[in-house]
């Protein structure tokens, strides 16, 4: 039976290396049945995912960029680990023990995703992570020490996240970090998924479900107005499986000012803390592909490519339309900084950050010995 393997070479030895002449390295996760990972040293950015359909053919299925300096010049998060705060802050601004704290705003007057230089315009250092038992798993993880008044955050934060492909072809993701004063942390993965491939229309036509009752509605700017409100009834209902696209263009300000979806579902708790739960479920006709997102998080984010104009194009040199990807962004909610009634995302010298998020592909046939 083919066991998983771990490579590391250069992304472009000619053109890929940050404006102080540092190389970026791509680490090739390959499960040995069809499934294989491409990160990169650059923004932690899973470059490519590629995944086998119904009928055994494989296809990239995120949205990515041909080279690094398109990633640090043009990119809208592709494939990146955000921190050290997903999401938004209001007017980049919060207090914390008694202390108020701004950060640089890089979103309508808000702080989004860490703020203009956030973990994704980050070099990473890389190494091997452990194999998974009698080598059924192959894992990298990338490491990032973020210094006291990076971005505006106090204390310093050691970052990490480990992906692990596995012979099941499950791609997972773990993260850890570490404080030497408190501070907010909410760190998440920005894939744009395709399950079509990437560049090949839209994802109006993907079907979604996601584990949850209630969302959080938002102001015009993307901030939520307080307490979640429920789904049932509304177009944010994904309680069962539907198409995207279903109600996308029904009269809902909620919609009409964010030019699709780009909200919050709050999850259903689990059974146990910190116990992994699925938070979504997503399926593509034509391919047969489908894709389940399981988290320890209480929120995932339901992001539908609202910017996209087809000005950006892959390393396959196809255009990405409008609404020609939906981001599944497993964290902590928006705003929680300012917000003492939703889960606390303040890490404290002397404990660790930990989460961890696994995409998971039931279409695929099962791996011999599973």
């Amino acid at each position: 039976m083919p066991r998983p393997t771990l490579t590391r070479s250069p992304f472009d030895v000619t053109a890929d290396v940050t404006a102080d002449g540092t190389r970026v390295d791509r680490w090739t996760l390959d499960s040995g049945h069809g499934v294989r990972a491409e990160v990169l040293g650059y923004g932690a950015i899973l470059h490519s995912l590629t995944v086998p359909d119904a009928d055994g053919r494989p296809e990239c299925v995120v949205l990515n960029l041909p080279t690094v300096a398109d990633y640090a010049d043009r990119s809208p998060f592709f494939g990146a680990v955000i921190g050290r705060y997903a999401n938004r802050i209001a007017h980049g601004r919060f207090t914390l023990d008694g202390r108020t704290y701004q950060l640089p705003v890089n979103d309508r007057g808000h702080t989004l995703h860490g703020g203009p230089q956030g973990f994704h315009h980050r070099i990473w250092s890389a190494e091997p992570g452990p194999e998974g038992h009698g080598g059924a798993a192959v894992s990298v993880r990338l490491s990032l020490h973020s210094p006291a008044g990076d971005m505006g955050f106090p204390g310093a934060l050691d970052v990490s996240v480990t992906y692990t492909l596995d012979h099941h072809g499950t791609l997972r993701l773990d993260y850890t970090a570490r404080t030497d004063r408190p501070t907010p942390v909410n760190l998440t993965h920005h894939a744009y998924f395709n399950l079509a491939g990437a560049g090949h229309g839209d994802v109006l036509g993907h079907t979604l479900a996601v584990d949850s009752d209630a969302y959080l509605p938002v102001t015009a700017d993307a901030i939520p107005c307080g307490a979640s409100a429920p789904t049932a009834g509304t177009p944010f209902d994904f309680a069962e499986q539907r198409p995207i696209g279903a109600r996308l263009n029904d009269d809902s300000l909620q919609l009409r000012d964010a030019g699709g979806y780009d909200h919050c579902w709050v999850l259903t708790r689990p059974t146990a803390p910190a116990r992994m739960r699925r938070a979504a479920r997503l399926a593509e006709p034509g391919s047969g592909r489908r894709m389940e997102v399981w988290t320890t998080e209480p929120g995932i984010q339901v992001y539908t490519g609202n910017g996209l104009d087809g000005t950006l194009s892959g390393a396959a040199g196809k255009p990405y339309e409008r609404h020609g990807a939906v981001c599944l962004e497993t964290q902590h909610l928006p705003d929680s900084p300012n917000r003492p009634e939703y889960p606390s995302t303040v890490l404290r010298p002397g404990d660790v950050f930990r989460s961890s998020t696994e995409f998971r592909f039931p279409h695929l046939p099962r791996a011999a010995g599973r």
